[in-house]
């Protein structure tokens, strides 16, 4: 079964990058709302889910949130990090720069020790106010799968008919190292078409454009849930090895997720 995530906090739960998360969802409570359509995602696809009900507002966010951080402070466990995810792309709410503040706040109030982190596919964060926004958290989690637009288009799908992967390059390099470049390793088919991104062909051009906009990390991972396409297949531990090492190689911290 792929996920709906509850709105507008989840969990926490454990991830395998971040430790104890505690999940702010911006999105709607009932479906997806994405400006990528992609064959991997665990909330399965965007014409799937089509949500009812609305994005929770600013002030739904801050009740909700500081409601759990009043709990979770009284009861545990305590959080290592509060991640804005679930169910699309948080950055698509209208009110994020804002919640980014209110969140920050809550942060220092309850667990100061705690980060921010926002996982996010980078398609919104040529916006002044959402780059200004992300310039204020802890881990800016950003996507990058592959500097392909045929690959991009094929698995990323990206809504509508506006994204340049040469412009999403350009918008991550103005973050100044302020970034994490988050890239899913895959094989398998999709629609009768090789899927597999762990090959020269597109490792190397990832790896030139990750050295140019100098991330101060990069996580690479691979297929852990189930996806709403069937004939999608996990890179093996070898394969990410040797894509964790040459980032590694060419200066960049990197951790690898199986």
């Amino acid at each position: 079964m792929t996920v709906i995530y509850p709105s507008p906090i989840f969990g926490p739960v454990h991830s395998r990058r971040l430790g104890v998360s505690l999940g702010i969802n911006l999105l709607p409570s009932d479906g997806k709302v994405c400006t990528f359509d992609c064959i991997y995602c665990e909330c399965g696809y965007n014409d799937q889910r089509r949500p009812k009900a609305k994005m929770p507002t600013r002030e739904e966010v801050a009740a909700a949130l500081e409601a759990k951080l009043k709990d979770m402070q009284a009861n545990g466990p305590h959080p290592d990090v509060l991640t804005f995810a679930g169910n699309g792309e948080p950055t698509a709410n209208p009110h994020f720069p804002e919640i980014i503040d209110d969140v920050i706040r809550l942060r220092d109030k309850y667990f100061p020790n705690a980060k921010v982190s926002v996982l996010s596919n980078a398609t919104l964060s040529y916006r002044q106010q959402i780059h200004a926004a992300l310039m204020k958290v802890d881990n800016n989690i950003q996507k990058l799968d592959t500097v392909s637009p045929a690959y991009i288009n094929k698995v990323d799908r990206p809504v509508g008919d506006g994204y340049n992967v040469d412009a999403v390059i350009d918008s991550l390099k103005r973050f100044r190292g302020h970034c994490i470049i988050q890239t899913m390793f895959m094989k398998g088919e999709f629609e009768g078409e090789s899927v597999d991104n762990t090959t020269e062909e597109y490792v190397n051009p990832w790896l030139k454009a990750v050295t140019e906009i100098k991330p101060q990390e990069v996580m690479v991972y691979t297929i852990d849930r189930e996806t709403p396409a069937h004939h999608l297949q996990k890179a093996t531990h070898e394969e990410l090895d040797s894509i964790r090492e040459r980032v590694v190689a060419a200066g960049i911290p990197c951790q690898a997720s199986y």
